[in-house]
């Protein structure tokens, strides 16, 4: 992991709110079916220059308080009908990389952000302002997030 200054990015996708507890539980957990909808609806319009994200934002309060989830692309073109526009905030992200197989490698990087954010050592404090998964390639991500400076 490493802290970055990140540039605002402005981004077009769906959303759902939800919380981590919902995602806990297969019954009530949305973001498995926002990412398969998004990638019924926009996958075809990306193009290899394109890049998806995954952006939360509007946090309640903290880890345990509601947020939105926006599945995402940097690519205009995807504003349908039922589309939303987000703009991620500028300034000190800290970033934690992951490798393998998806959902699996991004699933694993939450883990091993809760536990760096909940830890007694922890030196970095979380805004809960915009934080966002950058898939590099289908095996790579990026996970940023939002930190006091």
């Amino acid at each position: 992991m490493e802290v970055k200054q990140l540039a605002s990015k402005t981004l077009t996708g769906l959303k759902v709110r939800t919380c981590n507890a919902n995602e806990m539980n297969a019954g009530t957990a949305k973001i498995a079916e926002l990412w398969q909808k998004f990638g019924e609806k926009y996958t075809s319009k990306l193009t290899k220059d394109s890049k998806v994200y995954g952006v939360y934002t509007n946090y309640e309060s903290d880890v345990t308080g509601d947020f939105d989830v926006i599945a995402c692309s940097d690519e205009q073109s995807i504003n349908l009908r039922d589309s939303v526009t987000v703009t991620t905030h500028a300034g000190s992200y800290l970033v934690f990389s992951g490798e393998g197989e998806m959902p699996d490698a991004i699933i694993d990087l939450w883990g091993e952000i809760w536990q760096y954010f909940s830890s007694d050592d922890c030196r970095y404090t979380r805004t809960y302002t915009s934080d966002y998964e950058y898939y590099k390639t289908a095996t790579e991500v990026e996970i940023a997030i939002a930190i006091a400076e």
